[in-house]
């Protein structure tokens, strides 16, 4: 989502923060390894050892390059290696417009880079790999940013004896764009589609299918599992009708499950600005084909969203080609309609606390140091559009699931907020259980968020974290062999049921229950006395701009 991105080149802008989400990022130049030596469909390729320990190919192409008039096309197949592929580093991201994050690889913010040609895969596996389940990592980044090479599998692949293959794909409005002159000029049925970022990662998972013996793992047990955009992106396969049968369980990771319709997507709303054709009507002028549409430089594609990086569009469409009518929510309420695919489903405790921590309304700021204006409010604040953030990606969804008869579904929440402190700097408070902050967890190297993990990950909280990541990590890789986590975890019931990670010292890995909705978000926000009535109206304000369906349920109890 745009606001995670903003909130933490912030944090840059502060100098709390001087270095982007690097834990997947290493220039040290490596040796191929005659071990890793493979041959796949496109031909012979060859990896090296990581840091770790574990074998790793990277910038893998999966899929022909999406240029020219292969831009807003269904993927085509990867090309054949003229020679073996030397698969030694990563390669270039879909382009983006940078922020805050990228400048520690000295790229100022608001920058087009990126490379067309990014349709590309990374694969860790352990030494001697062999009939392994195979685990698909999709990045977050609000489907607009974001990169494999800032994830390493390593340790996750090593700890879980699992393969994991973490993929790149189109991203801003090279990913999802609609507009019926593409359809005209369509080669194929699927070339039909506005949601081409979806169809990139349906291509990925059908390269897995094709070639992920060849690296040890088993693609009869494949699981997609991703975080913010990319636990949204899991959520729009398994609704997908095209990704059936590629994949066999899902992990959404703080995801969000609305979509959009495919005529607010082409037309715009009020909700969902910049629709296809005023688009290409600013680019290509009015009316304008498919091929006039594929000429447009990069530059002026993008510039016509005014970038900066909270570029606003609309973004998983029902286009009635991989997502159908309805789109996710919809999907999820017919029977079959998620592929009655095992899925675990989660959010953590804190997740706004991210972009409220550099809020200069909230937070006061000397230096480096900052500290929350009131402590009181600042939690409030922060906390109801947490809660509702959980209703949405896990009540409202696994509810629509168990009422359509799909039974295999588990739901999680992440409370770890035990973060460094310096001087009134604390970490623990500003950010807590934030958004993101359970991936180092999951992949268990605490090496991710650059100098900020200095403050946050601390010799003293070691022990905690690393009760947290075997946890977490356990579960995960036993959903990735059986399609169920490890024992002790109960299934979703209407009543909620829910898996807490937390330290030993604060109950560790427990069940709680009870569930969440929007008319008890309400209900606790207009009795808290810790907000004034201003606040108030910001808190139902935010709400509003969540979900803009529940505007009128919102007005009604908090009139502003």
């Amino acid at each position: 989502m745009s606001g995670f991105l903003r909130s933490i080149g912030l944090v840059l802008a502060c100098g709390l923060m001087v270095a982007s989400c690097s834990g997947g990022v290493d220039d040290t130049p490596v040796e191929p390894l005659e071990e890793t030596r493979r041959m796949i469909s496109q031909g012979e390729l060859v990896g090296f050892e990581t840091a770790q320990g574990a074998h790793a190919w990277l910038a893998v192409p999966y899929a022909a390059p999406p240029v020219g008039d292969l831009r807003w096309r269904a993927p085509r197949p990867a090309e054949m290696f003229d020679s073996p592929l030397e698969a030694l580093v990563h390669g270039s991201r879909c382009p983006q417009i940078t922020n805050g994050l990228d400048e520690a690889e000295g790229l100022a913010p608001d920058l087009l880079v990126g490379d067309e040609d990014c349709l590309t895969l990374d694969i860790y596996a352990p030494p001697g790999a062999e009939d392994l389940p195979v685990m698909v990592w999709i990045h977050g980044g609000g489907n607009v940013w974001g990169r494999s090479a800032a994830y390493n599998g390593s340790r996750l692949a090593l700890d879980q004896n699992v393969i994991v293959i973490a993929i790149q794909y189109r991203l801003g409005p090279l990913g999802w764009f609609a507009h019926p002159g593409l359809r005209a000029d369509a080669e194929t049925e699927t070339d039909t589609a506005a949601s081409f970022a979806l169809l990139d990662m349906i291509a990925a998972l059908e390269w897995v299918q094709a070639n992920a013996s060849a690296f040890g793992g088993d693609t009869d047990r494949v699981t997609i599992f991703g975080e913010s955009a990319g636990g949204h992106n899991v959520a729009g396969l398994m609704a997908s009708p095209l990704a059936r049968g590629l994949f066999h369980a899902g992990i959404i990771q703080s995801g969000i499950v609305w979509s959009v319709p495919l005529d607010i997507a082409e037309s715009g709303s009020d909700w969902q600005a910049n629709g296809g054709l005023e688009i290409a009507s600013a680019i290509a002028g009015e009316g304008s084909s498919g091929e006039a549409l594929r000429a447009v430089p990069l530059e002026d594609l993008f510039q016509a969203y005014n970038v900066g990086y909270s570029m606003e569009l609309p973004r998983m469409i029902e286009d009635g080609v991989v997502l159908p009518e309805g789109g996710i929510l919809g999907a999820a309420a017919t029977p079959g309609g998620f592929g009655d695919l095992p899925l675990i489903t989660g959010t953590n405790l804190e997740e706004m606390k991210l972009y409220k921590a550099l809020d200069p309304d909230l937070v006061r700021r000397f230096g480096l140091l900052l500290w929350p204006r009131d402590a009181d409010s600042y939690e409030a604040i922060a906390e109801y559009p947490s809660r509702f953030w959980r209703a949405l990606a896990v009540d409202e969804l696994a509810n629509r699931l168990v009422a359509s008869g799909h039974e295999n579904v588990w739901a999680y929440r992440f409370d770890w907020n035990d973060g460094g402190s310096f001087l009134v700097t604390d970490s623990g408070q500003l950010f807590g259980a934030a958004h993101s902050m359970e991936i180092p967890f999951v992949f268990n190297h605490f090496d991710f968020y650059g100098d900020l993990d200095r403050l946050l990950f601390t010799a003293e909280n070691a022990p905690g974290r690393q009760a947290i990541a075997d946890a977490m990590g356990g579960h995960w890789g036993r959903f990735a062999y059986t399609g169920a986590p490890a024992s002790g975890w109960q299934p979703w019931t209407p009543e909620g049921a829910l898996m807490r990670f937390d330290t030993p010292e604060a109950g560790g890995q427990q069940m709680i229950a009870g569930g969440e909705s929007l008319g008890q978000i309400l209900d606790a926000l207009v009795a808290d006395t810790r907000l004034d009535e201003a606040q108030r109206c910001a808190v139902a304000a935010e709400l509003t701009s969540w979900n803009p369906v529940d505007a009128d349920q919102i007005s009604a109890r908090i009139p502003c």
